[in-house]
């Protein structure tokens, strides 16, 4: 009997193909580039994704400070936090986040897209976001990935 066989791997940690991905967010849509940067960080783009393991690679993004809001959203878009106390929850329009912390912007949105558990906690370590085109991780010699290839 000529039969294929084909065997389903499962990946984890210790053999998962991680790569470093250099991705630049000038002009980049704030939720269109958070979805892709999720993506690749989860291992979705891989034929071999395993949803229990960190099988993503390393995402450095730069230039945070350049990323595009649609519509009203630089004075509509709210981050609400709070700080324990009894009447102390925190807003701020995303114009003032940018002025504050400009690489929060890009990391809060990549956050609400990762899952909500110790692997998503996990997986969003893989991230680094830097305001500036230059990154501190030259050694990795990551690949630049085009989002509007």
């Amino acid at each position: 009997m000529d039969t294929l066989s084909y065997k389903t791997r499962s990946i984890n940690k210790e053999n998962a193909e991680k790569k470093w991905l250099l991705v630049d967010a000038e002009g980049q849509t704030l939720g269109r580039l958070a979805s892709e940067v999720a993506k690749r960080l989860r291992g979705k783009h891989k034929p071999n994704f395993t949803p229990h393991a960190d099988c993503g690679d390393f995402v450095i993004v730069v230039n945070a400070e350049k990323i595009v809001l649609t519509g009203n959203k630089w004075d509509s878009k709210e981050y609400i936090r709070y700080t324990g106390y009894p009447g102390g929850q925190r807003k701020r329009t995303a114009r003032e986040q940018m002025k504050r912390k400009p690489f929060a912007m890009v990391e809060d949105a990549v956050r609400g897209m990762l899952p909500k558990n110790s692997l998503g906690r996990e997986i969003f370590r893989n991230l680094h976001v830097v305001v500036g085109p230059d990154h501190k991780h030259e050694a990795q010699q990551p690949e630049t990935f085009t989002l509007n290839a």
